[in-house]
């Protein structure tokens, strides 16, 4: 009985440690992922930082043969995007687009949009504030 315990401690001992050390280091990686609800990898790899691009004018969509002077308040935005440090350094406020897609609408009155954010590869946006623009239609002639 005393040496069935002695080899099941002394027997692969190297191999059982190694074994535990693995299991330890995956379970760190994976209790810090659901700490920061980010992906483990992503964590280890890559350090990310956010900027703020404040008066970004909005750009308005409107169909062709919609001739009305179709307007958004407030006409500026401001854009918080995330990306890898150097990436988001180079990153301008023109590389940025702002727009509301007003195709498709006919009469509509008191009409709020939500904002669309395109951004360049390898940036994507946190936070739009306001998130969505009042449409100002002026009438038909």
């Amino acid at each position: 009985m005393i040496s069935f315990l002695r080899d099941l401690i002394v027997k692969d001992f190297w191999l059982k440690l190694f074994s535990l050390a693995l299991a330890v280091l995956v379970w760190l990686i994976v209790s810090f992922a659901i700490k920061k609800e980010a992906s483990p990898v992503a964590a280890l790899t890559l350090t990310s930082t956010e900027r703020t691009f404040a008066n970004l004018p909005v750009l308005v969509m409107s169909a062709a043969q919609d001739v009305r002077n179709m307007r958004v308040r407030p006409a500026e935005v401001e854009v918080t995007v995330q990306g890898d440090v150097e990436t988001v350094r180079r990153l301008q406020a023109r590389d940025i687009r702002v727009l509301v897609d007003l195709t498709g609408i006919e009469g509509a009155r008191r009409l709020t949009k939500r904002i669309e954010v395109s951004a360049p590869a390898g940036i994507s946006h946190v936070r739009v504030a306001p998130e969505e623009v009042e449409v100002i239609i002026p009438p038909r002639n």
